[in-house]
């Protein structure tokens, strides 16, 4: 089995106690010293809460290197959302549900190339980018040059744990329609699945460019 290299970054030693017992006996992970984080796959940043010091480290993680960053929180302020986007943050996981085998979980996603939200966060920029191509877009026959609006409806639709069929119902599509739609993301993209679809435009999302939309 190879182990994923783990940097841990921890405002609170007793919080950094604590992951670090919750990761240490796992054979997945190889939790790295403060000395050898340049070799880490991850970085997983464990704070309280988003403060100015979180987000210096965030932003300096993002500048330094190519790291993916995981970044577990006691609470998710109004701004998680802008913030774990300009930082690159590739996944969040609320410190209430981090258990041990949600951490390997959400860390060994992270070396796949999948990205991680709570639902609630990811179904807020799913909404946001369907609302900027039916609201801003459409009336000026433009597109997201990566995704249409109806591929983000049907990705916030599987973010919410929906199968084929109920997806199908839910849009007033057929269901080869929906299997169509979401293979089409998939193979554009060269991801694996639906879930790293979801991660994908998690990532991404926000930073789409326009082009003018096929008639």
């Amino acid at each position: 089995m190879t182990r994923v290299p783990v940097a841990l970054y921890a405002q609170d030693p007793i919080l950094e106690a604590g992951v670090r017992s919750q990761l240490r006996p796992r054979p997945e992970i190889e939790l790295l010293e403060p000395n050898e984080q340049e070799r880490a796959e991850v970085a997983l940043v464990v704070v309280d809460q988003l403060d100015d010091e979180a987000e210096q480290l965030l932003r300096r993680l993002q500048r330094s290197s190519t790291v993916r960053v995981d970044w577990m929180t006691g609470h998710l302020e109004n701004n998680v959302l802008r913030t774990t986007v300009e930082c690159g943050v590739a996944a969040v996981i609320r410190r209430s549900e981090a258990n041990q085998d949600r951490l390997v979980s959400v860390i060994t996603a992270l070396t796949r190339g999948e990205g991680v939200l709570p639902g609630d966060l990811l179904g807020r920029l799913l909404d946001q980018v369907g609302r900027l191509q039916r609201v801003v877009l459409d009336p000026r026959g433009l597109t997201l040059s990566t995704l249409t609006a109806r591929e983000a409806d049907m990705l916030r639709l599987v973010a919410d744990g929906m199968d084929t069929a109920e997806i199908a119902v839910q849009t007033s599509y057929s269901e080869r329609t929906v299997k169509n739609v979401l293979h089409d993301v998939i193979t554009r993209f060269n991801l694996r699945n639906r879930a790293h679809a979801v991660g994908y435009l998690m990532r991404h999302g926000p930073h789409l460019t326009l082009m003018p939309a096929r008639t």
